[in-house]
């Protein structure tokens, strides 16, 4: 399950976000201020997921090299420019 819950995430981040914010705690406490959540939702969705995952399973220290690499790939992923991949027709 956990598995299928990842692969989800990649797919569709943001669906996700919603969905565990709206049925589950995983967002509890990780947070000061609603700001950044918003924020992370609408420009680095992916990058707020794996930080978020970052602070409930490894107590928020980036310490260590499976958290840095982590926000490393969620950062490449969030970033990229998926448009320009593919080639265009004309």
């Amino acid at each position: 399950m956990p598995c299928l819950v990842a692969l989800f995430a990649l797919i569709a981040p943001r669906f996700l976000i919603a969905v565990l914010y709206f049925f589950s705690d995983f967002f509890a406490g990780v947070f000061a201020t609603p700001l950044w959540p918003i924020l992370g939702f609408i420009f680095l969705p992916t990058t707020l997921l794996w930080y978020v995952a970052v602070g409930r399973w490894f107590g928020g220290a980036f310490n260590s090299v499976i958290p840095i690499a982590g926000i490393i790939i969620a950062l490449m992923m969030d970033v990229s420019p998926a448009g320009g991949r593919r080639k265009r027709k004309e």
